[in-house]
């Protein structure tokens, strides 16, 4: 872990922002966890990190990572895989667009780049899926380059630590600070810092990230449309194929496991039509009479 010797982005910090550096690179080192994604230089294996922690918390995403990364060790191995292989995969980690997205990319990366990850921002914002702090982790992690990278526990820090008692803190107020401070020597040391600091605020105060502009509550997952999503999505892996009727009757039986009344069938359809849209299910046939299947 490197210290206060490694030079920012910006020559001119003021007195605030010095102090800052020097205590998230002490924290940074003190509090720094060991993770399997960590100090690798392989653009696409921290790509998959980074898509898989989104809204997802690290205990979990180390499994799912680990586990994925041993099938689907490559892009070129993603981009050839079947579609229901990778959706088995994501089973449990929720948000199974961010699964989609990620074979997409496989597959545009292994016809277009030659099997590898850009290396520019610019062409890595323009993959599926792919956000500025993905894209900004990508070129940080793997590549050593300082970019603006801003998730949750980076912005706990700096509000935390610049913003106290402040409310309603907007990212236009923090990227201009997090570019200024991001370390030009070793990005990709400074922003574990910032994160494994940022968690450790959060488990330890009531989270500062709450005070950002931004924040958003996540929805109520139990009974939700997302989740009724999630269990059509599981049938029909299960079994390949399934047709209305019988989406219908499982997501019926599973509300009721739940306490719930069972759905009507127009919004099993709506869904079951969302996930086709989506790139989830291939259908055939209309109506009642649709048969959905994964490919």
């Amino acid at each position: 872990m490197k210290s206060l010797s490694s030079r920012t982005c910006a020559d001119d910090l003021s007195q605030q922002e010095i102090s800052l550096v020097a205590k998230v690179w002490r924290e940074g080192e003190r509090l720094y966890r060991d993770l399997p994604w960590r100090n690798i230089d392989d653009p696409y294996a921290v790509m998959v990190s980074e898509i898989m922690l989104q809204q997802t918390q690290v205990a979990r995403v180390e499994k799912y990572w680990q586990r994925f990364m041993t099938l689907f060790p490559t892009l070129d191995a993603l981009a050839s895989s079947e579609t229901s292989l990778v959706l088995e995969m994501w089973q449990g980690l929720g948000y199974n667009r961010r699964a989609l997205a990620l074979k997409r990319t496989a597959e545009l990366c292994s016809r277009e780049h030659g099997g590898t990850l850009p290396e520019t921002l610019e062409e890595l914002l323009a993959l599926p899926g792919v956000g500025k702090a993905t894209a900004g982790g990508v070129m940080a992690f793997a590549y050593q380059k300082p970019a603006m990278y801003l998730e949750t526990n980076v912005r706990t820090v700096f509000i935390h630590e610049l913003f106290p008692g402040r409310e309603s803190v907007s990212d236009k107020e923090l990227e201009p600070l997090v570019a200024r401070t991001c370390s030009a020597d070793d990005p990709r040391g400074w922003y574990y810092a910032l994160l494994d600091y940022g968690s450790y605020l959060k488990s330890m105060l009531p989270n500062p990230s709450r005070r950002s502009k931004h924040h958003t509550k996540q929805s109520k997952f139990e009974g939700s449309r997302r989740q009724k999503r999630a269990e059509l999505v599981r049938v029909v892996l299960a079994q390949r194929q399934a047709s209305f009727n019988e989406l219908c009757c499982a997501l019926a039986e599973f509300e009721r496991k739940q306490g719930r009344p069972a759905p009507d069938g127009e919004l099993v359809r709506s869904i079951a039509s969302d996930l086709v849209r989506e790139g989830f299910f291939s259908q055939k046939g209309e109506g009642d009479s649709a048969l959905y299947f994964v490919e």
